[in-house]
């Protein structure tokens, strides 16, 4: 299948599902795809690029206890979601209708993220824990829903290339909230330029870590503005007239069966168990990778603000490109040659240090040196966008898979158990992280228990067959 090219955005307008279905408009696509814009901000300001760092330098005691912390965060996180997304999964196929869900689970996303404005240091932690765990859990099922609306707007054929267009224009839209908050909140009163101010956003205090903790509410107030295109534009599935309860007792019914019935949904077992080995390490790698480098360099927000944009510049692009490989070789080959090149990057990574590269070289680092001026840290830079533009196709196409092999009349329920076994092991490669860290004293050693979880996550892969599983009727 060709792809008309219109500047440099492919054309979104699908055929016909092989089903006789008519595809939703390119407006509608168009919509789905600005979600990825909308929650993108949250992952790269909260997530990954510059709150991490702030929390485990500044807000912890030291750094070992703000990694260790951290990763507390993140188990109680991924253990709420896989307590709550399946079966909730299961209720929204039940009546039918996901947007209520999204704008509740939205809004609860939003009030989290508004939550880590209090974040002041000095203060105890488990506020700010509550606060970045409610933003985590009302995400994860936002993303469920929107997800699960996916293969109701476009043909078997087209999903991969929307969603890779999706996971790519994600990351611009990281790119752009960075910039800004690099222009905005970081270079001034440190940059004298025409199109710096003179003083941070509305005044706020760097000293007092305003600038560091006003990017919450900015995640918050950006998701729910970039999410209403979806709710207005995007057609929802008819109402199955089913109220709260009926749907709860429908949805419990449904996930029951669906657990029941696993063994004739074999091969999506087998991909959701590998997907959540090889992304749980992944994924790992890129939150804690800008822990790693601010505290091998010396990094602060402004230089972290740059080395988020750089990477998310790699990473988007290797989405864009991602969504038009799987397109011409599938989803399986997609995920199989970008996981080799996240392990082969991951493996250079670790081996730069302020003074040192490929594990052994020495390299004459003067204590005066800027940021970015020297070769380990340039090294770094070049290395971890490779490994920024391997993730973005991994990102992808794991989610245009499960779309894949996933029956379509339970395709909300199924990204639950997708949600499910991605989260329900998401806090140990956190937490082996934060022990073998504190154990060593050495984060390196802390982040190369990942490697394995992504070479065993890949093995297992090799064996899914990518075609769609038939439904059972419940």
């Amino acid at each position: 299948m060709s792809i008309v090219i219109e500047g440099a955005v492919p054309e979104l307008q699908p055929p016909h599902d092989t089903d006789g279905k008519e595809p939703a408009s390119n407006v509608a696509q168009g919509a789905w795809v600005l979600y990825e814009w909308a929650n993108q901000t949250y992952f790269s300001l909260i997530t990954i690029f510059l709150f991490p760092p702030f929390f485990t330098g500044v807000l912890a005691a030291n750094p070992v206890q703000g990694q260790a912390y951290w990763g507390y965060v993140q188990a109680a996180s991924g253990i709420s979601i896989a307590l709550m997304s399946p079966l909730l999964g299961a209720m929204a196929d039940a009546s039918g209708r996901r947007k209520p869900w999204i704008v509740f689970s939205m809004l609860f996303c939003a009030a989290g993220c508004f939550g880590l404005w209090f974040a002041v240091p000095g203060q105890p932690l488990l506020p700010v824990a509550i606060a970045l765990i409610v933003a985590a859990i009302g995400m994860e099922l936002t993303i469920i829903f929107a997800n699960a609306m996916l293969p109701t707007i476009a043909s078997d054929r087209r999903i991969g290339l929307l969603s890779g267009i999706g996971i790519g224009v994600g990351q611009l839209a990281a790119i752009v909230a960075l910039i800004l908050v690099l222009l905005l909140l970081q270079l001034p009163g440190e940059v004298q330029a025409p199109f710096i101010p003179d003083e941070p956003l509305f005044g706020l205090s760097k000293e007092a870590h305003e600038t560091d903790r006003i990017v919450g509410p900015i995640s918050g107030a950006w998701f729910v503005i970039f999410m209403l295109p979806l709710l207005f534009l995007v057609p929802d599935q008819k109402t199955r007239g089913l109220g709260r309860r009926e749907a709860a007792r429908a949805g419990v019914r449904r996930l029951w069966n669906t657990i029941r019935s696993v063994r004739h949904f074999r091969n999506v077992g087998l991909y959701l168990v590998a997907r959540m080995i090889f992304y749980d390490g992944m994924t790992a790698i890129f939150v804690f990778g800008g822990i790693l480098a601010s505290a091998i360099f010396g990094w602060g927000a402004m230089e972290m603000a740059v080395y988020g944009i750089w990477v998310t510049l790699f990473a988007a692009f290797g989405a864009f490109v991602g969504g038009w490989v799987d397109l011409k070789v599938g989803s399986k080959q997609t995920l199989i040659w970008s996981l080799v090149g996240v392990l082969v990057t991951f493996m250079l990574l670790l081996s730069y240090d302020n003074d040192r590269i490929f594990y052994v070289v020495e390299v004459a680092v003067t204590p005066e040196a800027k940021a970015f001026s020297t070769l380990p840290q340039q090294l770094f830079l070049l290395t971890v966008g490779f490994f920024g533009m391997m993730v973005g196709p991994v990102i992808a196409s794991s989610r245009t898979m499960m779309a894949r092999i996933s029956p379509k009349e339970m395709m909300t329920e199924f990204f639950g158990l997708f949600a499910l076994v991605g989260k329900a092991t998401a806090w140990i490669a956190p937490l082996l992280i934060g022990i073998v860290t504190e154990a060593t004293q050495n984060q390196r050693f802390g982040l190369m228990v990942t490697a394995p979880m992504i070479v065993v996550g890949l093995v297992i892969f090799l064996f899914v067959k990518e075609e769609r599983a038939e439904s059972i009727v419940h």
